[in-house]
């Protein structure tokens, strides 16, 4: 059994997406972010940085794993599914993961930040994070192309990036003209264990304990 400590955000839904692929039950720990549940002593206990998602593997002596990149890696290389073993399509998933972590995602986040969420709203800011949003996502857009998925087969690097590319709009970012994009986040959305995950966490409050792939909740 896994625990996820979570909350509604890209980072977060890469995790619950991921346990739903590889099939392990887990347990939903909804974290408020908007109460500071993050920055609370026994939060910071499992991860000092004070940001979601971290997860705990009951079956592996309580072991605690944040980031939520090192958790994809974590749990793809428990069950040995989507990270592949040779070494050369390995590297290559592990690339657009770190493209993710490293480029994609905190670029993205900051036009959410300064396009959604900062009380002054301040052009040039927005501006710049949402032309280097939209430059990274061209550029998987071009990876894309002629295939279906970043590398050979889908894997934690697809994970990783949809889980934000897909939020584009809320960026404020237009992917008009980006076909091989939208095919793909088309594609993945359609995926039964996507389409469960990005719903995680179902609830306002509380507590879920869910068995990979099914509609139970018990609270």
């Amino acid at each position: 059994m896994i625990d996820l400590y979570t909350a509604a955000t890209p980072n977060g839904r890469k995790i619950s997406i991921m346990l739903e692929e590889v099939g392990l039950d887990y347990a939903v720990h909804e974290i408020s972010l908007g109460k500071q549940e993050q920055k609370r002593p026994a939060f910071l206990a499992m991860n000092p940085n004070g940001r979601i998602p971290v997860i705990v593997d009951r079956d592996n002596d309580e072991f605690v794993v944040f980031e939520s990149g090192a958790i994809l890696v974590y749990l793809a290389e428990k069950t040995g599914k989507l990270f592949p073993r040779e070494e050369k399509a390995r590297s290559r998933v592990m690339q657009w993961l770190m493209f993710q972590m490293g480029n994609l995602g905190p670029m993205m986040g900051q036009a959410n930040v300064f396009f959604r969420y900062f009380p002054e709203k301040i052009p040039a800011a927005i501006d710049r994070y949402q032309h280097e949003g939209l430059r990274l996502l061209t550029v998987l857009d071009t990876q894309l192309a002629g295939r279906d998925y970043l590398c050979e087969q889908y894997s934690i690097a697809d994970i990783a990036n949809w889980c934000w590319a897909i939020g584009h709009q809320w960026s404020g970012i237009d992917i008009s003209g980006l076909g091989n994009l939208q095919a793909w986040l088309d594609r993945l959305a359609k995926r039964p264990a996507v389409e469960r995950g990005r719903n995680i966490p179902q609830s306002k409050s509380g507590n879920e304990t869910r068995k990979a792939g099914e509609k139970i909740i018990i609270r």
